[in-house]
């Protein structure tokens, strides 16, 4: 095998100055970066509750401001931020978490953007922030199996722009089309550059299915995937891709969109997520030799769950417009291989291969001998671009977790495996048609949530009740007898997220 220095192809210029990875940034690396590299500016960006990336601009001022601001960071009011943070006692502090420290690819002067996390009055982490309920899920999984889980996400968005008459966009042909005939790949592939050079762990980039043209403009639906990481650090992630999708399409003069549902008819826009177990740096869903029974538990899990799930997936009255039978997005409580149709998908996972296929491909090459055996996954196709990913990526561990303690998720799994369509299969558990119906679905589990305090009880009476007062309970119907009309309710969460 060839040997190469790990930070050799590393496109982050700031692990390449400091010769060291994300983890290990200390303040004093990062002032020494800022002095030599002749820095002026300084952002830290946080989550808000609505999902988007918020920010506070500084200018550095001197080695000792800077060493106040990374160690100190700053106060902000949580109740501006966050629907559950009372006014009357809102003061909140973010400090920067310095393994997220990226160089801006849009500031007009240089600038070093960090991540931050929310800390209450005391000095403990905000108890009720999405990034701090995440990190107890993976805390608790941790204590009870010794195991992380680790993500990865698709992000499917549509990008608008005046129709072209040159190679006119073919109305759901997309996938992986290359141009002239995908349009927009520019903004994909600049949003890549940037993501790699922010330290994101990103696997690829391509056009999606969604291809349509209404009104004089393209509509076409494209994809980045992620790479599995920590799934604290792959939530992270995930928002800052959408950040980086809206300012690149910002810069082209093209809309984009990463709503659940656009047009009925045409393609919907979702988030999966794959996930696997990692222990000792071993995967856990994979010995070579098919999936293990701990998938098929965590499997199990994620069934149990599902429809409780959707409250935090699922969060935006046209996420159930996405959610229809007879689509790939799920409806039916189900896992299969290769399935497209089930609500949890086994992708092929490079097993019971060895190095047949590259010197197939390659007869010039050597023998490499057996490949890695690390990829294997389980994809949640529910989700979709409204979602808190946090919360979600945390709702995802707690299930894990019950689907490892729980001696019944084995058999649990297993009765609910299908071939074939899922959504003409009947007997099966269906997700919910409403925000309403998942919220009940998740004061119905709210028991599995709150255990060993990963989920505050305020938080999901506060996220339930704010389901319910979108009063979705019949939309379907509304829509179909025009009560409520489809192009409100697209342009009401067009920038959901």
């Amino acid at each position: 095998m060839v040997e190469i220095d790990t930070l050799t192809l590393n496109p982050n210029p700031l692990v390449r100055a400091l010769g060291k990875q994300p983890h290990e940034f200390t303040r004093h690396d990062i002032i020494r970066f800022v002095a030599e590299q002749d820095i002026p500016m300084l952002n830290l960006r946080y989550l808000g509750g609505d999902g988007r990336l918020k920010v506070l601009n500084f200018a550095i001022q001197s080695s000792a401001h800077l060493n106040r601001i990374l160690t100190m960071g700053e106060r902000v009011d949580g109740s501006s931020l966050f629907n559950f943070v009372d006014a009357t006692s809102s003061d909140l502090y973010v400090v920067p978490q310095l393994r997220t420290a990226f160089l801006n690819p849009f500031a007009e002067f240089p600038t070093l953007d960090i991540v931050c996390g929310f800390y209450d009055v005391e000095g403990n982490p905000l108890a009720s922030s999405p990034q701090q309920i995440l990190r107890k899920a993976q805390q608790a999984l941790e204590d009870e199996t010794g195991c992380r889980l680790e993500a990865l996400g698709e992000l499917e968005y549509y990008l608008f722009s005046p129709a072209e008459d040159l190679f006119p966009v073919e109305p759901q042909r997309g996938y992986h089309e290359a141009s002239p005939f995908s349009k927009c790949e520019q903004v994909r592939i600049e949003s890549l550059a940037h993501l790699v050079r922010m330290g994101c762990s990103v696997k690829y980039a391509h056009s999606e299915v969604g291809n349509f043209v209404a009104d004089g403009l393209q509509m076409v639906q494209q994809e980045i995937e992620f790479l599995p990481t920590d799934v604290t650090r792959a939530a992270d992630e995930m928002t800052l891709a959408k950040w980086v999708v809206r300012k690149v399409a910002h810069a082209h003069g093209i809309e984009v969109s990463f709503s659940p549902k656009i047009v009925v008819g045409q393609a919907g826009s979702g988030m999966h997520f794959h996930t696997r177990l990692m222990r000792d740096g071993v995967n856990q869903f994979s010995q070579g030799a098919g999936l293990t029974d701990v998938a098929r538990r965590v499997v199990g899990g994620y069934l149990s769950h599902a429809a409780s799930l959707t409250a935090f997936g699922n969060p935006v009255p046209t996420s159930f417009l996405r959610l229809v039978p007879h689509q790939e997005a799920p409806t039916a409580i189900c896992w299969g291989d290769r399935n497209r149709s089930a609500l949890v998908r086994v992708p092929l996972g490079w097993q019971h291969l060895d190095d047949r296929m590259f010197r197939d491909a390659n007869p010039q090459e050597e023998a490499i001998g057996a490949l890695p055996n690390d990829s294997q996954t389980v994809e949640l196709r529910s989700p979709d671009g409204a979602a808190n990913v946090h919360l979600l990526l945390a709702g995802i561990t707690v299930a894990a977790r019950i689907g490892l303690s729980d001696p019944s998720m084995l058999d649990y799994a297993m009765a609910r495996y299908v071939n074939g369509d899922a959504s003409g299969l009947s007997g099966l558990d269906q997700l919910p048609a409403s925000c309403a119906e998942a919220a009940r679905r998740l004061l119905d589990q709210r028991g599995d949530y709150e255990a060993l305090g990963v989920f505050p009880p305020g938080l999901i009476d506060a996220w339930a009740g704010q389901l319910i007062a979108l009063e979705d309970e019949n939309l379907r119907a509304d829509i179909v007898a025009d009560r409520v009309r489809m192009e409100d309710l697209v342009e009401r969460y067009f920038h959901i997220g």
